[in-house]
C-alpha cells in the first residue's frame, strides 16, 4: 500500500504495537533500540538500528534509512532531532517534544493557550534553599501538594505527595538534585483520558475513557467512563482537542485530565505518542491508536468516524509484573480461562514487580457485563502481586441497573410488584424510585435528564389519577418510556390510561393496560433484548415456559372435563 519507511526512536511495547498495525498495510518500521527490544522481535528486516535513541549518530543513521521519524518515548534529545528534521520529517515536531518533555514548560504552554491546568510554581534555585521554597509552597497552596520533577518523569517516578511540612525532608531526599516544580493538589472525583489524532487537516478525538491508577500506574480504563454525563464527555473531548491544537506536528497524543468534584476539568499531562490509556482502541474502535498514528504522520486518510466505539463497552486491564518472573504468563493463561479476550504480551522476558508486561481488553454489551467478566481476573492479578483483595472496582454494588421503575406514590408499589418480580426472574437489574410529577417536579426533571448518563436503558413510569409522570419524564429524556396506568379511587384508571396514551405528537409514551405491570416489564425486557442477546435468550426461555404451562392446562382440562377442572380450581 505504501513503500515509505517509518523510523521509531524506542522499541518497547508501544513500538511493538505500532509495528503490528503497520504490518497490516505493508509499511516497514525501522526501530532504534537494543537488539532484542519488544518491537524488533516481531519485525525481522535489515532496517533496524541497534543502539540508544539518545545517541545522535544512531538517530542520524535511522533518519537516513527512513522517510519519517517518530518517537515511542518523549525523553529524547530534541535538539538533535531538530537538526535531523532538516533532512527527514519528524512527527510530532521536535519543538513540541521539547515543550512536552519538560512538564512545567508543558503547563506554561497550555496556560498560554487558554487550557485549564492545576496551578504550578517553579522551584528552580540552589539546593540549599529548596526546603524554604517548599515551606512557602505549603503556606500558599496548603497541604497536600504535589512535588514533581520537570523531566524524566513517568508512571509516578519523579512525583512526591507532600502531605504536611513534616514530609519536606523526605521529599528532598526523594527528588533532590532534579529540576522541580510544585503543583496545587487537585481534588478530583475521577481521572479521564482522551487520545487525540492531529492530522494535516485538523484534530480528531477518540472516545473519552475513565482511568484507574494504582501506585501511579494506569491499571484499568473504562470506555465509556462510568457515571459521566454526555455533557462532561463532550467538554473533555473539546478540552483535549484544544490542548493538542496548541502544539505543532502530527500524530497521536494522549491527554490525561482530572474531573474535579465541582465538575471542572483540568488537563494533567500530555503524551506526544500512543499511550497506555489508548490500548483499548485495538479491540474497541475501527482504527486503533497505532493505526491512527501511522495515518496521521504519513498523511493517510482518517476520519472521525474511524475513531468511534464499535462495542457498547470495553475495559482494559494492564498486566503488571507480580512476585514471580512468570506472573504475566499466569495472568495470560487465566485470562483465556475467565474471559473472552485474547491478551497482548509484550515480549519483555521475566516479570518484575510493577513492570508493564502486557494488557488485555474485555468488550461486552454493557459496562456491567464487562465488569462482571473482568473482576475475577482483576482479583487474580492482585493475587499475583501478593496483594490482599481490596474493594471491587465496580462503580456500584451489584450489576448496573438497566431499567428505572418510577412511581408517583408508594401506593403504586403493590401494582408494580408482579412486574418487578418478573424483571428479577429474568435477571434484568432495575432500580425503583418515587418521584411525583406534581409534588416533586424538580426531582423528576433531574432524574429524567440524568437517567441515560447513569446507565439506564428504559424507564417504566407508574401513576394513577392525572398520571402525568411518564409523560413529563419522556419530555426530559431520550430513553424509551413505558407508561403503566394505575387504577385509582375514581374512574377505574381510565383517566390515567387516557392521560398516558394522549401524549402530544413528538413526546411518545408506550402505554400498557391498566395495572398491567407484567406487560410493562416484558416490554422493557424486549427493548433491552433488541441489543442484548443474553436478555433475548432469557426472554425466549420464559416464553417457552408459558407455552408449556398453557399446553399442560389444556391437557388437564381435556382429560378431566370442565366440571372436575373447575372443582380443582376451587370454583
Amino acid at each position: 500500500m505504501d513503500n515509505r519507511k517509518v523510523g521509531v526512536l524506542g522499541g518497547g511495547q508501544l513500538g511493538r504495537m505500532l509495528i503490528e498495525a503497520a504490518n497490516r498495510i505493508n509499511i516497514q518500521v525501522n526501530v532504534l533500540d537494543a537488539s532484542k527490544s519488544p518491537a524488533k522481535q516481531i519485525a525481522f528486516h535489515d532496517g533496524h538500528i541497534e543502539g540508544s535513541f539518545k545517541d545522535s549518530a544512531a538517530v542520524k543513521e535511522l533518519a537516513q534509512a527512513s522517510d519519517v521519524l517518530t518517537v515511542e518515548i518523549e525523553h529524547v534529545d530534541t535538539q538533535m532531532l531538530e537538526e535531523v528534521s532538516k533532512q527527514v520529517p519528524v512527527e510530532p515536531s521536535p519543538k513540541t517534544l521539547t515543550i512536552i518533555k519538560d512538564k512545567f514548560r508543558q503547563k506554561e504552554h497550555l496556560i498560554a493557550h487558554g487550557v485549564d491546568v492545576a496551578e504550578s510554581r517553579d522551584l528552580e534555585g540552589d539546593e540549599e534553599g529548596l526546603e524554604g521554597r517548599l515551606k512557602e509552597v505549603g503556606k500558599s497552596f496548603g497541604y497536600p501538594f504535589m512535588l514533581k520533577s520537570k523531566t524524566e518523569a513517568y508512571d509516578g517516578r519523579g512525583n512526591f505527595v507532600v502531605k504536611s511540612e513534616g514530609d519536606i525532608e523526605a521529599a528532598k531526599k526523594a527528588l533532590g538534585g532534579r529540576p522541580l516544580y510544585a503543583e496545587r493538589w487537585a481534588e478530583f472525583q475521577m481521572e479521564l483520558a482522551v487520545m487525540i489524532v492531529k492530522t494535516k487537516d485538523g484534530v480528531l478525538s477518540f472516545p473519552v475513557v475513565e482511568t484507574i491508577h494504582e501506585d501511579s500506574i494506569c491499571k484499568l480504563t473504562y470506555a465509556p467512563p462510568r457515571n459521566v454525563s454526555k455533557e462532561t464527555v463532550a467538554r473533555a473531548q473539546e478540552l483535549a482537542k484544544k490542548a493538542i491544537a496548541a502544539f505543532e506536528g502530527k500524530g497521536v497524543f494522549g491527554v490525561e485530565m482530572f474531573l474535579l468534584k465541582d465538575g471542572k476539568l483540568l488537563v494533567n499531562e500530555i503524551a506526544p505518542r500512543p499511550h497506555n490509556s489508548g490500548h483499548y482502541t485495538i479491540e474497541a474502535c475501527p482504527v486503533s491508536q497505532y493505526a491512527a498514528h501511522l495515518s496521521a504522520i504519513l498523511d493517510l486518510p482518517i476520519r472521525q468516524s474511524d475513531l468511534r466505539l464499535i462495542t457498547p463497552a470495553a475495559i482494559m486491564l494492564n498486566i503488571l509484573g507480580g512476585q514471580t518472573p512468570d506472573s504475566h504468563i499466569k495472568v495470560a493463561q487465566k485470562a483465556r480461562e475467565l474471559t473472552s479476550s485474547w491478551p497482548h504480551l509484550y515480549g519483555k522476558g521475566d516479570a518484575r514487580p510493577g513492570r508493564k508486561m502486557g494488557h488485555l481488553v474485555v468488550t461486552a454489551s454493557s459496562l456491567a457485563k464487562a465488569e462482571a467478566e473482568i473482576q475475577p481476573l482483576i482479583d487474580f492479578v492482585d493475587e499475583q502481586k501478593g496483594k490482599p483483595l481490596g474493594p471491587r472496582n465496580t462503580h456500584a454494588e451489584g450489576p448496573q441497573p438497566l431499567v428505572a421503575v418510577i412511581m408517583g406514590s408508594d401506593s403504586d408499589l403493590p401494582v408494580l410488584r408482579t412486574g418487578l418480580d418478573l424483571l428479577r426472574k429474568l435477571d434484568v437489574p432495575f432500580e425503583t424510585r418515587i418521584t411525583s410529577a406534581h409534588r416533586t417536579p424538580n426531582w423528576l426533571k433531574e432524574f429524567s435528564e440524568t437517567a441515560e448518563d447513569r446507565g439506564f436503558k428504559v424507564i417504566i413510569g407508574a401513576a394513577g389519577g392525572a398520571a402525568h409522570l411518564p409523560g413529563m419524564c419522556a419530555s426530559w429524556t431520550q430513553l424509551p418510556v413505558i407508561g403503566l396506568p394505575v387504577k385509582a379511587t375514581h374512574l377505574d384508571g381510565v383517566d390515567s390510561l387516557y392521560s398516558m396514551t394522549q401524549m402530544p405528537r413528538g413526546e411518545p409514551v408506550a402505554t400498557v393496560g391498566i395495572n398491567n405491570s407484567t406487560n410493562a416489564a416484558l416490554l422493557a425486557v424486549r427493548i433491552l433484548g433488541a441489543h442484548d442477546v443474553d436478555v433475548r435468550e432469557r426472554l425466549r426461555k420464559w416464553m417457552e415456559g408459558n407455552e408449556e404451562e398453557v399446553l399442560r392446562k389444556d391437557k388437564e382440562l381435556h382429560e378431566k372435563g370442565y366440571e372436575a377442572y373447575l372443582k380443582s380450581m376451587g370454583k
